[in-house]
């Protein structure tokens, strides 16, 4: 296959959520229209693939996530002709769009819902999963949703209960029933049809649950994490990762295969051991096209931390398989890092082998923005109100966000009031972060900066097939805090990054070569061969 054909192996990929992105006609929330206008500031950057999380026609109880109509845009966000100028202008700059697709679940607001929750004899009734329960008042099983609870909501017209993963007005759907497996790869293929270049899929992973309904298995695992969902003290063998939604990815593989100028790519978010999720992408060219790989969310930030990450993604994600590294997203807290420590990272996310992913405000540094529990607008915050305020800020530090509202501030464009987010006598959905006056995007664009550094580094991981196509080696390192690897395509000239995690200077081994960047020098100044790495210094090095 051509290198044209795997043009998501080599690309960059930058979330947008639309709510917080940009406010085109002052009413408070960002929009469609908001995102076109942004567009070439995001060209400007580097960056190539745009993931836009939903802006489907929904009640908005979970911001998007509870989609009502998956053919239809929601009115606060803009219309169907505004979504479709969307697509078409990302592809006039030589981009790539990708959607939020939400297979699992709908909003209970859904005309589908609507109907299977009226009778049992609806035709409608299996297309979600209904189940008596076991007694007054007791649901079907000990199934627990992902929040935490019983994941059974009870019915009383009907005397059933149905299943939501997530959060009760997301009801789950039967993809049992051929008629509702049908139904959404339809919808897949309309979207495809308007030229949509791929999906991230929600909470994939969830899909199939097992026809036995048994109880889920005691386990002594309080919480759930991003490498083992088994948490709230039961073990979810009937409910995540069943085997029955491996064999869903081939199926949604064949829909997307179906499109193929240019080609299109699924990504779902999946949870579990790295050695098992790896088989949602079956041989490469029969299951998804990327998972993401959330270990990287919580990594410590030393050379060590980093050097066994990359290689745990390098042995269970060998070509033709491609990892993916992440730092942050809609239900992740901002990982709050020093100026020369984002640099770094951004560093290594940019040069070793893998798809990237960056999450609005990034490039600039955005701060995570502590908010009060008790106004939070997360419907995932409602369960957890009654925590006090200091355990869920020291909670934050642990990786664990019980209130998303706090990584979803709007987005800091300039100087001007409410951040140029939304007119100044608007009231922007989320409060701003009050760093907002200074850390913004004009002032960056225009200095050494990290949006800059950025900027530097996307245009040389397009200029050399070294670092966005090549192999991976690692390097020997003769010091705990510097770690080094080499990329290599055909005759394409060897890059060698080289990063140094600590606040000690390292001598670097002595060589030959040209200094293409460093995390420490302007972007208009000559680089020399360093001979030694500053504090939290990383060079890209080209090898003669």
């Amino acid at each position: 296959m051509s290198q044209q054909a795997e043009w998501w192996k080599q690309t960059t990929v930058y979330q947008i959520y639309p709510r917080s992105f940009y406010d085109s006609n002052g009413d408070g929330i960002g929009d469609i229209e908001g995102i076109i206008q942004k567009l070439d500031v995001l060209h400007a950057l580097g960056v190539e693939t745009l993931w836009c999380s939903p802006f489907y026609k929904s009640p908005q109880a979970d911001f998007g996530y509870d989609i009502a109509d998956y053919l239809s845009i929601a009115p606060e966000y803009g219309s169907m002709e505004d979504a479709e100028r969307l697509i078409k202008e990302v592809h006039d700059r030589d981009m790539k769009i990708v959607f939020d697709m939400v297979l699992n679940h709908t909003s209970d607001q859904h005309g589908w819902f609507v109907e299977s929750k009226s009778s049992r004899d609806n035709p409608k009734r299996d297309w979600y999963i209904w189940r008596d329960g076991k007694g007054k008042g007791l649901p079907p099983n000990n199934w627990k949703s992902m929040t935490g609870g019983s994941g059974w909501t009870y019915d009383e017209q009907t005397d059933q209960w149905y299943w939501a993963t997530f959060l009760p007005f997301q009801p789950d759907l039967n993809y049992r029933n051929p008629e509702v497996k049908q139904q959404m790869f339809d919808i897949v293929r309309h979207w495809l049809s308007k030229g949509v270049d791929g999906f991230r899929l929600d909470i994939f992973n969830a899909i199939f649950k097992d026809t036995s309904f048994e109880d889920n298995p005691f386990s002594w695992r309080p919480l759930p994490s991003e490498d083992n969902p088994d948490g709230f003290f039961q073990s979810n063998v009937h409910t995540i990762n069943h085997p029955d939604t491996f064999q869903f990815a081939q199926e949604l593989r064949a829909v997307i295969d179906e499109f193929d100028t240019p080609k299109r790519f699924l990504v779902g978010e999946v949870f579990g051991p790295t050695e098992k999720i790896c088989d949602y992408c079956g041989d490469g060219s029969d299951g998804l096209h990327l998972v993401f790989l959330f270990k990287s969310l919580h990594v410590p930030m030393t050379a060590k931390g980093f050097g066994e990450l990359l290689d745990e993604y390098e042995t269970h994600f060998q070509a033709p398989l491609m990892p993916t590294y992440v730092f942050g997203n809609h239900d992740r807290p901002r990982r709050d890092k020093t100026e020369e420590q984002a640099r770094l990272q951004r560093l290594f996310q940019y040069t070793a082998r893998g798809v990237p992913f960056l999450y609005y405000g990034e490039e600039i540094g955005m701060k995570h923005h502590s908010l009060p529990l008790k106004t939070a607008l997360d419907p995932m915050a409602e369960k957890y109100k009654w925590i006090p305020q200091w355990m869920a800020t020291f909670m934050v530090k642990q990786g664990i966000l019980l209130n998303r509202d706090e990584c979803r501030t709007p987005m800091q464009w300039d100087a001007s009031p409410n951040a140029g987010f939304t007119t100044a006598d608007a009231a922007p959905w989320l409060p701003l972060h009050p760093d907002h006056t200074k850390r913004h995007v004009a002032a960056q664009r225009t200095s050494d900066s990290l949006w800059t550094c950025i900027q530097r580094l996307l245009q040389l991981r397009k200029q050399h097939p070294s670092l966005h196509a090549g192999t991976l080696e690692r390097l020997p390192s003769s010091h705990k805090d510097l770690l080094s690897y080499q990329r290599n395509h055909q005759d394409a000239p060897t890059i060698r990054v080289y990063l140094n995690f600590g606040k000690q200077t390292i001598t670097l081994p002595t060589q030959a070569g040209t200094c293409l960047f460093s995390t420490h020098t302007p972007r208009a100044q000559e680089l020399p061969l360093p001979t030694q790495l500053r504090p939290y210094e990383g060079v890209i090095i080209q090898c003669p």
